[in-house]
């Protein structure tokens, strides 16, 4: 049974709408649960977390992520919530508009995705891993996709 390219397309536009969607509701969650942590000792949490997930919290990132945390304040997780709900919502609103192909929306898909492009080659260029080249030449897969579907129906 042969797909057609339309088929195609449909089905690789709602599959990146899918996987936008699950992003914002990830960060949607995280923003949330930011909110848990109002008026708790936040660098009491992180060592916690830490502690469960294994890590040694001399290394660098654990050891900045309780650095960070030992100064946040509520004013700031307030922020840091409105942040995470703009973000998640944006992405919400475009895994919206790509499940129905609003050509809008593959405009988000290109200007975000691309905004993420060199970012993504700083950190593959300074420390090179597969997972870093694989995220890199998935995002530019998805970025290249969308341009073309902006582009063939204009």
């Amino acid at each position: 049974m042969r797909l057609s390219i339309s088929k195609l397309t449909n089905n690789l536009d709602r599959l990146i709408a899918v996987f936008e969607a699950l992003k914002g509701a990830l960060v949607l969650m995280a923003g949330f649960g930011l909110l848990t942590l109002l008026h708790k000792n936040v660098q009491l949490v992180a060592t916690i977390l830490i502690a469960h997930l294994h890590l040694n919290p001399a290394k660098h990132y654990p050891h900045v992520f309780l650095a960070l945390a030992s100064h946040v304040t509520n004013p700031q997780l307030w922020l840091f919530t409105m942040l995470a709900l703009v973000y998640a919502g944006l992405r919400l609103f475009e895994a919206y508009g790509l499940w129905f192909n609003l050509r809008w929306a593959q405009w988000i898909a290109v200007l975000s995705g691309g905004f993420y492009m060199p970012l993504e080659m700083y950190e593959l260029f300074t420390k090179f891993s597969w997972l870093k080249v694989t995220v890199f030449l998935v995002n530019a897969c998805v970025v290249l996709y969308m341009y073309y579907r902006v582009k063939r129906q204009s």
